[in-house]
């Protein structure tokens, strides 16, 4: 186990603007279209940068289920790097990051396709480049902070979080908090070993900050007591989307195809709901 890095700051200004992307999971193709869709242009350096220097925030789950975790990995570790975006943790991103430090986790449900494909890239490039990936990409996803305030004009306007957020724990840290940033409010595991979630958005008293949060895949965008859910499940072929703020739109790209390799995802269980 090695030193864990000191997590980056929580707060993002928004008085440029600022563009908030669901969760990837490897579908880097959806997610370099979405950045087009959204005005971001490749410069000569190879980063992507907005001509009125807007901010580009991920809710976490880059990794995993998707066909190109490592491009992902290597697009945030340049561009956060650069200062030109940031990403909040997330339960993917926190399994990959304490098998990159060497504990001993399973990799499971899409983890795994992350360790086939850094085996394959030091096959093609080498151990000492494969090595500077993993330690580069241990360091982007253990510093990530649990949510991200945002702010405009010193005001808090938006928290984006991976799976949600009590209001009484925005701005704190401890492990309850991080705990419920990346799994949600949860209540058990049902019979199917699926986790029971209670809804906490539902449950939620106030509307103001605005929380965007992800984790947990619907066919469409949801809003409800001043939350927006922006994970519209791109992995098992559904959307990519992002919320733009302050404009208060949101923008997605479908996906090319169901990448999961499931059938039964959480997509086709809110079809069969209908």
């Amino acid at each position: 186990m090695r030193h864990k890095p000191q997590t980056r700051s929580k707060v993002l200004s928004a008085d440029n603007g600022v563009d908030i992307v669901g969760d990837v999971h490897g579908c880097y193709d959806e997610f370099i279209e979405l950045l087009k869709r959204l005005g971001y242009e490749q410069t000569r350096d190879g980063t992507y940068r907005h001509p009125h220097g807007r901010k580009l925030l991920s809710l976490g789950d880059i990794t995993s289920r998707g066909p190109y975790s490592i491009q992902m990995l290597q697009f945030f570790h340049h561009h956060v790097t650069a200062g030109l975006a940031e990403m909040v943790d997330s339960n993917h991103g926190w399994k990959v990051a304490r098998w990159l430090d060497g504990r001993p986790v399973t990799l499971a449900h899409g983890d795994e396709k992350v360790e086939e494909e850094i085996r394959l890239y030091q096959q093609e490039y080498g151990p000492k480049k494969a090595s500077l990936l993993r330690e580069q990409s241990r360091r982007l996803l253990f510093s990530s902070p649990s949510h991200m305030i945002i702010k405009r004009n010193e005001k808090i306007v938006v928290v984006a979080v991976h799976a949600g957020i009590r209001d009484d724990y925005i701005g704190m840290d401890s492990p309850a908090v991080y705990t419920f940033c990346r799994y949600g409010d949860v209540a058990g595991t049902g019979p199917d070993g699926r986790p029971i979630r209670r809804e906490w958005a539902k449950e939620r008293k106030v509307t103001s900050p605005i929380i965007v949060w992800g984790h947990d895949p619907h066919p469409e965008p949801k809003r409800k007591n001043g939350t927006i859910n922006i994970d519209q499940g791109c992995v098992f072929g559904g959307m990519l989307t992002a919320y733009r703020y302050p404009e208060d739109e949101l923008v997605s790209v479908p996906a090319k195809r169901n990448y999961s390799g499931l059938t039964d995802t959480p997509l086709t269980r809110f079809k069969a709901d209908d």
